[in-house]
């Protein structure tokens, strides 16, 4: 029987991002690389390197059954990786009070709905590969990371599927890894935050404005994220958890082995939240 690449599909591959160096990184370890994100121009040089794009915008249902169908056409031995990693991000850095009602639908939309989408349509190919599914987490499913707390939900949302999926496709071969990603360099600072104008927290706008870049101090490169993960996901029993990007180590060993209540005593100073109870007992 003749052998065939490996396929993988990826969400999320817009340049500059960890989609576009989880491409790379795995069409340089010989898969047939299926790379998609909502427009084909930021994939213009994965497309020149022979990885195969197409346009995907993860929230339309048609758009999801198009790709599948186009994916169909590519392979008849299914798909052996799906790797969920379009997200939303920067409009919920904000309070958790000040979050507007059309940023909390789209970043769950974007980052819970959506990959419960995906994997509904491709897990035919994925048991038909016997193949794994790769969705990308993040260490505030685990912290209580301040002004961020919509997007902190939407991953701890995707953590608690994402494990109960691993059991539920367990019986068909599929196995299901979760990336609880540390700090990587994005392009979160190119969006400046600022507050609500008549946002409780004006007092400590400078700490606010401080949180937005907080992520991306020491933050790891995305090709060396990228690698480490494909890496890890070639093994023959790829990790269910997987802890990787800046400071992830540090927050597992802390929340593994301290009491939860240790974030209640680290996080409020460093985001200045420590100030605003100084002004209420002053007041």
């Amino acid at each position: 029987m003749a052998n065939h690449p490996r396929t993988v599909l990826i969400t999320g591959c817009s340049k500059g991002g960890i989609g576009h160096s989880l491409a790379s990184s795995f069409h340089d370890a010989g898969l047939l690389v299926f790379a998609t994100a909502r427009e084909l121009s930021s994939m213009e040089d994965l497309a020149i390197r022979g990885i195969k794009t197409f346009s995907l915008d993860v929230t339309l249902p048609e758009d999801v059954q198009r790709v599948r169908q186009r994916i169909e056409e590519f392979t008849e031995h299914g798909l052996d990786f799906l790797v969920n990693n379009a997200l939303r991000s920067v409009d919920c850095t904000v309070p958790s009070v000040d979050v507007a009602d059309d940023d909390i639908q789209s970043t769950f939309e974007t980052n819970v709905f959506s990959v419960m989408r995906m994997v509904r349509e491709f897990t035919p190919l994925l048991i038909l590969a016997k193949g794994t599914i790769i969705n990308i987490g993040s260490v505030a499913a685990v912290i209580p990371y301040v002004f961020s707390g919509i997007y902190n939900a939407s991953k701890a949302a995707l953590h608690a599927y994402s494990n109960t999926l691993r059991l539920e496709l367990a019986p068909f071969g599929v196995k299901v890894m979760i990336v609880v990603t540390g700090g990587i360099k994005s392009r979160i600072t190119r969006t400046k935050r600022t507050l609500n104008e008549n946002s409780i927290y004006l007092p400590i706008s400078d700490a606010f404005e401080r949180r937005v870049t907080h992520s991306q101090e020491g933050a790891m490169r995305n090709e060396d994220y990228a690698r480490c993960v494909v890496n890890q996901a070639l093994q023959a029993k790829p990790p269910r958890w997987l802890w990787q990007g800046n400071k992830s180590w540090i927050i597992w060993f802390l929340d593994s082995f301290f009491p939860r209540s240790i974030w209640d005593w680290v996080l409020p100073s460093l985001f200045g939240l420590d100030r605003l109870y100084k002004r209420d007992r002053q007041s």
